[in-house]
C-alpha cells in the first residue's frame, strides 16, 4: 500500500449537501479511471466512532493534473473537519483501489445505471474517455430527486455535446417544473426506450446499497447475465 501526504487545493459544493474536494497529484500516483482512494485526516480537531478515514472514488481523469474526490455532507465529525479545513492543509491518501473500470472491448456499449453521488466513479471514466477519444459507446441513465442535487449535471451535459459516443439520460423522481427531461425512477421501459439490444451491453452501477440492489433485482428480470454486471457499493458515505 503506497501513501501519499498532499496538499487541498480547492473545495467547492458541486450540488445540494454535496462537495468536492481537490488535491495536489503526486507525481508518481497512477490510477485508472473508476479507481478510489483512501482519504485521511491528520490530527483532525475532532474524531468520532466511525473514524478519521474515508473511502472515495476519485472523480478526475488520470490526465488531469490534479486528484478530487467528491462526498455527501452528512453531520459527521470526519465531513465536519473535512468541510472546514484550510486550503493547503495536508492529508494523507492511500490507493488507488479497485477494479470497477471500463472493459476494454469497444464493440459492447457500456450502460450506467447511477443514483446520486454515485456519479463520482462514472465521472473520471467519462471524462477520461471523452479525453482519450475513445469509440466506446456509453449511455448513464442518471437518477437524482431534482436538478439542484444531481452532482455534475452540468459537467455531464457539456461532455454529451463534446462526446457524439456519449448520450446522457438524466431523470428526477421529484422534478422542478422547469425539468424537460425524463422523470420517475429508472426501469426497463426507460433503458429500452434509448438501448434496444438489451442483451449486449456491459453495465455498471454504483451508489447506495438500495440502489444497486433496485437495479441488479431490474437487470436479473430482463435476462442479462450477470457477467455483464458489474457494481459497487457506496455505504456511510
Amino acid at each position: 500500500m503506497v501513501i501519499f501526504i498532499v496538499k487541498l487545493i480547492k473545495k467547492e459544493e458541486v450540488a445540494e449537501d454535496t462537495m468536492a474536494f481537490y488535491f495536489e497529484k503526486p507525481s508518481s500516483f497512477e490510477f485508472t479511471a473508476g479507481q478510489y482512494i483512501t482519504v485521511t485526516l491528520l490530527n483532525p480537531l475532532e474524531t468520532d466512532a466511525e473514524g478519521s478515514s474515508r473511502f472515495f472514488s476519485l472523480i478526475t481523469a488520470p490526465c488531469e493534473n490534479y486528484l478530487g474526490v467528491a462526498t455527501r455532507m452528512r453531520d459527521t465529525a470526519f465531513k465536519r473537519v473535512l468541510k472546514n479545513l484550510p486550503i493547503t492543509s495536508k492529508m494523507q491518501i492511500t490507493g488507488p483501489f479497485g477494479s470497477f473500470f471500463l472493459h476494454k472491448d469497444t464493440s459492447k456499449p457500456a450502460v450506467f445505471l447511477i443514483g446520486g453521488i454515485g456519479i463520482t466513479p462514472i465521472f473520471s471514466i467519462i471524462k477520461n474517455t471523452t479525453r482519450n477519444k475513445t469509440p466506446h459507446k456509453l449511455f448513464l441513465f442518471y437518477s437524482n430527486k431534482k436538478p439542484n442535487s444531481a452532482p455534475f449535471l452540468k459537467e455531464l451535459q457539456e461532455l454529451e455535446k463534446e462526446n457524439s459516443n456519449f448520450k446522457l439520460i438524466a431523470t428526477m423522481t421529484s422534478p422542478t417544473q422547469d425539468w424537460q427531461g425524463e422523470t420517475g425512477y429508472i426501469n426497463k421501459e426507460m433503458i429500452q426506450k434509448y438501448v434496444k439490444d438489451l442483451g449486449s451491453p456491459i453495465y455498471y452501477m454504483s451508489g447506495s446499497p438500495a440502489m444497486v440492489k433496485a437495479m441488479r433485482k431490474l437487470l436479473g428480470k430482463t435476462g442479462v447475465i450477470d457477467s455483464n454486471i458489474k457494481f459497487e457499493e457506496f455505504s456511510g458515505y
